[in-house]
């Protein structure tokens, strides 16, 4: 695959992932076409944080100075019983700022605005379309004709789906999300609320019952915290895009849960930026098929419960558009260096800490008494390298020079 001029890349998603690689494809003077189904940027989000690999990636790519007005006043995370008496506490500084809190936070909301903010500057060749989607994708030796939700047509020497776990370009290209997608044990809720009287500032507080946790974290504005919640259960088709449902489980599995879990559940129907998803992980066989490529959760998901979906994406967009930029009269060949340097990183970062929502989310009382008597022990100074071991295995991984 080759073109014999600077080539058109789409890239469909305006996420994170979407907006690294389009970024860098516009610093390298690659035109670039963006799509994105929300109507407007999507504000908010969860806490998501830069560090080893994908914090050299933001200092390459120029972003921590945005970063750094944005950066959240978040100094550690705290585990609380029923009453709310703390039982384990884990200050930033406990491991070095690459604990469970690093020492960089910033929402995601924040984290894509800084992107934006960037690729406004950039300057070069770029369309960016709201309310637009891909509906088909019809590829030949010159080309991948790419039909849209508006109904029009264009052609483009390659597509980069960087469209979420549940990717329509992935379905069109690769075959149904089933195929790729494995169910973790359980469902995933955040949004914003009103911030409840008498939490400390600063830190986020977890909080865990039978089959289920609530969590209390930072906004950027003290008025407000994100609320964070796990659920282990087993899947039901029925509560995809069905709010009132997601809800409706919600409130059942933290009815008796204690704590603050009364004041988040009165808050959610209101809040402006619910969301609810199943905790999935993504295995490809390949991240690239013919003139579309993968990246992001679209690509290589190892659900929220890695805490590595934001490191993947910004790692993964810039090398894909190095590569690109490297070679654009050889996109196959750029494609294949790029799934061949992500792929080690990828490994680690997808890796489920301490046996996923099992271990999490024990689901008898006895099993939660035993987890929250894990979480002392493993903030013992005996056993902190051993947390420290495991929140830093991706630090090794040597990014290529550009």
């Amino acid at each position: 695959m080759s073109t014999t001029t600077s080539p058109h890349v789409l890239v469909s998603g305006g996420g994170i992932a979407g907006n690294a690689v389009a970024l860098q494809l516009l610093r390298a003077g690659i035109r670039t076409t963006v799509v994105e189904r929300a109507a407007e940027p999507r504000p908010g989000g969860q806490a998501v944080d830069l560090r080893g690999p994908s914090r050299e990636v933001a200092e390459r790519m120029g972003l921590m100075p945005g970063i750094r007005k944005h950066q959240l006043d978040e100094r550690g995370m705290a585990h609380v019983d029923k009453n709310g008496r703390e039982f384990a506490r884990m200050p930033a500084e406990m491991f070095d700022g690459k604990g469970p809190v690093a020492e960089i936070e910033i929402t995601r909301g924040d984290l894509n605005a800084v992107l934006l903010a960037e690729i406004a500057s950039a300057g070069g060749e770029l369309r960016y379309r709201y309310s637009e989607w891909i509906e088909d994708l019809c590829a030949d030796d010159t080309g991948i004709e790419v039909t849209f939700a508006s109904g029009a047509t264009e052609r483009f020497d390659l597509v980069i789906g960087a469209d979420g776990v549940h990717s329509a370009t992935r379905r069109l290209a690769f075959g149904p999300e089933e195929q790729f997608a494995t169910y973790l044990g359980g469902y995933t809720s955040f949004f914003t609320i009103p911030t409840p009287a008498g939490l400390e500032p600063g830190w986020f507080i977890m909080h865990s019952v039978p089959r289920a946790a609530v969590g209390i974290r930072p906004d950027s504005d003290p008025a407000t915290s994100k609320a964070i919640i796990t659920l282990r259960t087993d899947a039901d088709p029925r509560l995809r895009r069905d709010v009132a449902a997601q809800q409706g489980l919600i409130r059942e599995m933290l009815a008796d849960a204690g704590w603050e879990a009364p004041a988040v559940l009165a808050a959610m129907p209101a809040a402006p930026d619910f969301y609810f998803d199943e905790l999935a992980r993504v295995d490809m066989p390949a991240l690239s098929a013919g003139r579309v490529t993968l990246l992001g959760d679209a690509g290589f998901c190892g659900s929220p419960m890695t805490g590595m979906g934001t490191a993947m994406a910004i790692v993964g967009g810039y090398i894909l558009a190095a590569e690109i930029a490297a070679t654009p009269d050889d996109l196959a060949g750029a494609q294949a260096r790029y799934e061949a340097i992500v792929k080690p990183f990828l490994d680690k970062a997808k890796e489920l800490p301490g046996g996923g929502i099992k271990m999490m989310l024990p689901t008898s009382r006895i099993g939660t008494r035993l987890a929250r008597g894990a979480a002392r022990l493993m903030t013992s100074p005996p056993l902190r390298p051993v947390m420290l071991k495991m929140m830093t295995d991706t630090d090794d991984y040597e990014l290529p020079s550009y």
